[in-house]
């Protein structure tokens, strides 16, 4: 696999989370408001926080995903993550997925990396078609993607089962042709 890419925007510099990141990114995925939409039990130990990196580097190297950490220009320190799962270029697709340290909520600064995500992602990936899985009760996230211009196409009924219980997700997607960067 090629280099890792960083992407750079305004505020922010998304790149490869290494080990080192990971007291930083318990900070965030110990708090249970920032998991809950991830269909995750908080993080307890670095080891869990380890384990979630591992699967970065994972989803990577098999080319079924690429996950960049959030950070912010000025201080370096990871605080979120951003990028997508689920890729099957057999069929042009894939998911997008993010998170966000409760402290950052507001700022504008998921919306700047998810859009960064989907314009890199039909820059240099053969996809058509990136896909959003939320919750019906996580409505910023839902305003979040509505604003990037994705569209909501439907309810997955017991889609997932997460946390020992079945969730329920509406289905966003947005297409290349929905965007007037190309």
């Amino acid at each position: 696999m090629d280099k890792f890419p960083i992407i750079e925007t305004n505020r922010l510099i998304l790149r490869e989370v290494t080990f080192e990141d990971a007291t930083d990114m318990l900070n965030y995925l110990s708090d249970k408001e920032v998991v809950k939409p991830m269909g995750l039990d908080p993080c307890q130990t670095v080891k869990d926080v380890l384990d979630e990196i591992n699967w970065y580097k994972s989803i990577y190297h098999e080319g079924t995903g690429i996950r960049w950490g959030i950070t912010l220009k000025d201080s370096g320190k990871v605080i979120g993550s951003c990028g997508f799962l689920n890729m099957l270029t057999k069929h042009f697709r894939a998911e997008v997925g993010y998170e966000l340290s409760k402290d950052y909520w507001g700022k504008g600064i998921a919306s700047e990396a998810l859009e960064a995500v989907v314009k890199y992602g039909y820059q240099h990936f053969p996809i058509e078609r990136i896909e959003a899985l939320i919750g019906p009760a996580n409505l910023p996230s839902q305003k979040l993607v509505e604003k990037q211009g994705f569209r909501r196409e439907g309810l997955l009924r017991h889609y997932e089962f997460t946390c020992g219980k079945f969730d329920d997700l509406f289905m966003y997607a947005i297409i290349k042709e929905d965007l007037n960067f190309f």
